[in-house]
């Protein structure tokens, strides 16, 4: 017996030892080496991958900002400026950080609307859209959960705003709001509270949707900008004639395209950190203050849209509950994308002008409710919230319609492809 064991470490080495007490070769073939994507991959792939990297990047940042962060009422917004000011290399991590919350949402929202185009969440890839709409509201509860931790003006006034919504609902909504925030206003418990979450309980919960995410789609393969399933079509050896492995190919591509946005993204951290402060608001550099509000009381871009619709509709008996059902219901239609959709074709290429005016309207649509959701409701920004509050709806409640009738062009067998 131990001869044997001798014999395999002498002979494979370090790496063959591994090898045969952890599946990582075969783990490496299925996920990697011999996992075959289409070779029509364009550029609109590529944001799965950049999701991934700021993730980490998201993990990292915020390990090393809990070392000097005090989750106290009283020390927390000092604890930031102690990290800005007197940490060597803070203020870059904690711009890291804030800057990487905003990509997250820039690359996760890009990595949606790809779908969108391109029909991935249709069969038999519901389950990897599910998973996915998951990852995206556990998401919105991380960066909800965190912007209330550097206790400046702004994320308390923001948080205080956010969190009484939850009072509109009836009966339950008092009891709803004071476990929320574990007191009968936002305090000391409500920042410890947020502050486990944002650190332990959320990361883990996106580390391992983002998992399950990747597993699912590895297990039905991955869609093409042509809406063709590749592995209908295999060689004699049972690999897709339209297929390529992962790595290299696409390993290489996508490494290109990490350093382009790499570049980008250290461009923003040294240069426009708060970003006109899109990213970072100028409230957010005073303390937390219960007895002045900010003259605008506005969540982050990335919230903007969905915070739009909730002022879109008008309070009545003096309750937004309506607004807040609406502002829920935007978020759960996106759950049932996939059945919602009858067109015959998954790709945008091959659906007809009725469906191709419906997206670009959505992608319009979500930009100018993002920059409702960012202005005082005064004007003409109510008014566009609300018409484009419904254009949102219609664009999913009318799409088991609009998908049927609109005409669609032939989708060919093989994938199409011009090597450059």
């Amino acid at each position: 017996m131990g001869t044997e064991s001798h014999g395999t470490t002498q002979g494979g080495g370090l790496w063959r030892w591994v090898t045969d007490r952890f599946p990582i070769e075969s783990m490496l073939k299925e996920h990697l080496t011999e996992y075959w994507t289409p070779k029509n991959f364009n550029i609109w792939y590529v944001f799965g991958v950049l999701a991934g990297v700021v993730l980490v990047i998201q993990l990292l940042t915020g390990w090393f900002l809990t070392m000097n962060y005090k989750p106290s009422a009283a020390e927390a917004f000092g604890s930031v400026e102690y990290i800005m000011r007197d940490v060597e290399w803070g203020w870059l991590i904690r711009y890291l950080h804030s800057t990487g919350a905003s990509a997250f949402f820039v690359v996760v929202y890009l990595h949606m609307f790809r779908g969108l185009m391109y029909g991935s969440y249709r069969a038999p890839r519901e389950f990897v859209w599910i998973i996915g709409m998951l990852i995206f509201l556990a998401l919105m509860a991380e960066a909800f959960m965190g912007y209330l931790l550097p206790w400046g003006n702004m994320s308390y006034w923001g948080a205080q705003v956010i969190v009484s919504l939850f009072g509109t609902f009836p009966v339950i909504g008092g009891a709803l709001v004071e476990w929320i925030r574990g007191d009968y206003f936002i305090s000391d418990i409500t920042l410890n509270r947020f502050f486990a979450l944002h650190v332990a309980v959320l990361p883990l919960a996106l580390a391992g949707l983002a998992m399950a995410h990747i597993l699912a789609l590895h297990h039905v393969g991955s869609l093409n900008p042509d809406g063709i399933e590749i592995k209908k079509e295999k060689d004699a050896r049972g690999i897709p004639l339209d297929g390529v492995a992962f790595h290299p190919y696409f390993t290489v591509k996508d490494t290109f395209v990490l350093a382009v946005f790499l570049i980008i993204f250290c461009a923003v951290v040294f240069f426009a950190p708060t970003f006109g402060g899109l990213f970072l608001e100028a409230p957010n550099f005073e303390p937390a203050n219960p007895m002045q509000t900010p003259p605008h009381i506005a969540p982050v871009w990335y919230f903007t849209p969905f915070y739009a619709m909730l002022r879109a509709v008008p309070s009545y008996a003096g309750t937004q509950v309506w607004g807040v059902l609406v502002m829920f219901a935007a978020i759960v239609l996106l759950f049932f994308l996939p059945w919602l959709d009858r067109s015959p074709v998954k790709s945008v290429r091959y659906k007809g002008p009725i469906t191709k005016i419906a997206l670009a309207s959505f992608a319009v649509t979500m930009v100018v409710l993002g920059v409702c959701g960012m202005k005082p409701p005064v004007g003409i920004y109510p008014m566009l919230a609300k018409i484009f509050t419904v254009l949102y709806f219609a664009f999913f409640l009318l799409m088991p319609w609009y998908s049927r009738i609109d005409p669609v062009k032939p989708v060919p067998r093989r994938v199409t492809y011009h090597a450059h």
